[in-house]
């Protein structure tokens, strides 16, 4: 065993809810028509990165702790329309995968309440594949 596998093993969260659904991920969609800048977007995915991990402590503590123990693999991919966004949404939610979705407050770039990201996970990656995997990277 290597350093870093020691090192994972003693800081890894010990799970308490068995999860026996594969490999774990979270996608963010990414509201593309906003035309927001690198770091704009980068603050955006941060809200919506720990607004997810906050909700689904709650209500999907499973799928949390494989995805915390997997080492949180994360996509972002592009929307090109809100529209598109809130329907791979409601394509998760209609399937009980847990979603996050972030309203700027308005402060720099962008109009106060307008959609930038969505979350979608944590999950399995091939249930999640199977609504987002057409959608292009960011």
């Amino acid at each position: 065993m290597g350093i870093r596998s020691f090192l994972h093993r003693l800081t890894a969260p010990k799970t308490y809810h068995p999860y026996s659904g594969g490999d774990v991920k979270t996608v963010f969609l990414v509201n593309h028509s906003l035309k927001m800048g690198k770091g704009k977007i980068a603050a955006q995915v941060g809200h919506a990165s720990v607004g997810v991990v906050l909700n689904a402590g709650q209500t999907h503590p499973a799928e949390l702790e494989a995805w915390l123990a997997q080492g949180q693999k994360k996509v972002c991919l592009k929307c090109d329309t809100l529209e598109q966004m809130e329907l791979y949404v409601g394509q998760a939610n209609s399937k009980g995968i847990h979603t996050h979705v972030v309203k700027d407050a308005g402060h720099t770039q962008i109009p106060r309440g307008s959609t930038t990201v969505a979350a979608i996970g944590p999950c399995a990656g091939d249930v999640l594949d199977t609504i987002t995997g057409e959608l292009k990277l960011l």
